[in-house]
């Protein structure tokens, strides 16, 4: 019996129906319920075929732990490798090689540092930044938010430099961006599902966070729609993601991706409504049976190593024993010296 595991933490509606979606489908063989795990024994196989990840990013015990099972053969939605070493300034950065519309964007040094950082550590450190310069580019109003944040969480809303220093005083040790407000007619947040299914949701920032999902939209361009899909996939295909939602906002019908960086996003049937509550437990219950009746394992560079005949580590030759009544190699050569000798 293969398993699919759902790893979760304080939501309700979407792990307890993807359980049972994937039950009630009676694929022979597969069967799914939420994880449990204790003490984690390196390099022990977890159990699960695949695992859906809901919580790891707020729990390094659970991150170690989803990184162990993938060594050991266990499909991750979404791999733990590369959501660990993710940041939404990378993202940014990829996004604008692709050529999908970004926002101006400047990542800025930490306000204040660890406690264990001096001043000899920040030798390579321009100070004082050339504030002006960068204020020039990015213009205002601007956003200040963490370089690697979600949830909306020590976002700023900045418009002029006197909004941005007394913002940026609040950041603590963070690491933060500071990048251009799209004065948006329409806002999208998509669902990305396994690299090809796509979702586009009508989504309002400006909202209580309970309301921002427009569940009554207005009918859309069908050329502004088939970009935002386009856009969607493309950076889910580049960064790897098997779950993601990305966040469009549009201006003069350039459509901006904000925020792409969401592996675990919000699927809870209250705030994003019956339709698409519906639409991704289906798509991501298919996503895992998928991946569990596939053959294929995680693709890591040590994945390569392992399975590799030729890279496997020797076993130690045991140390040369003269045989009984021989003599070591020393001796014969030094007897065939003395035969020449003679």
């Amino acid at each position: 019996m293969k398993k699919i595991g759902v790893l979760f933490g304080m939501e309700n509606t979407f792990p307890g129906a993807l359980v049972d979606k994937i039950n009630s489908m009676e694929i022979g063989g597969i069967q799914a319920e939420f994880v449990c795990v204790g003490g984690v024994k390196m390099a022990e196989p977890s159990g699960y075929a695949v695992i859906v990840d809901r919580i790891s990013h707020d729990m390094p015990f659970y991150r170690a732990f989803l990184k162990n099972a993938a060594l050991t053969g266990t499909q991750i939605i979404n791999n733990p490798f590369w959501w660990s070493a993710d940041d939404k300034f990378f993202n940014f950065a990829l996004a604008t090689k692709l050529g999908v519309a970004i926002p101006k964007t400047v990542l800025l040094p930490h306000k204040k540092f660890p406690p264990q950082i001096n001043e000899r550590s920040l030798r390579n450190l321009q100070f004082p930044l050339d504030w002006e310069r960068i204020f020039d580019y990015v213009g205002f109003p601007a956003f200040l938010k963490p370089h690697d944040g979600g949830g909306w969480r020590d976002v700023h809303h900045v418009h002029n430099p006197e909004d941005f220093f007394r913002a940026y005083d609040q950041t603590r040790d963070l690491c933060m961006t500071l990048q251009a407000a799209v004065n948006f007619k329409e806002y999208f947040r998509c669902y990305v599902v396994g690299q090809s299914d796509v979702r586009i949701m009508p989504y309002d920032p400006r909202r209580p966070h309970e309301h921002r999902y427009v569940l009554d939209p207005p009918a859309y361009d069908p050329k502004l729609l088939k970009r935002v899909e386009k856009d969607a996939l493309t950076l889910c295909k580049a960064l790897g993601y098997d779950l993601n939602t990305v966040e469009f906002a549009v201006e003069d019908g350039i459509p901006y991706a904000i925020d792409f960086m969401n592996p675990a996003p919000d699927a809870d049937v209250h705030s994003v409504g019956q339709e698409s509550f519906d639409w991704i437990v289906d798509k991501v219950a298919n996503l895992a049976i998928k991946k569990a009746q596939s053959p294929e394992k995680p693709q890591m560079n040590w994945a390569s190593f392992l399975g590799s005949p030729s890279s496997k580590t020797p076993k130690a030759k045991p140390p040369l024993k003269a045989a009984s009544g021989a003599s070591t190699p020393k001796k014969t050569a030094a007897k065939k010296t003395a035969r020449k000798a003679k």
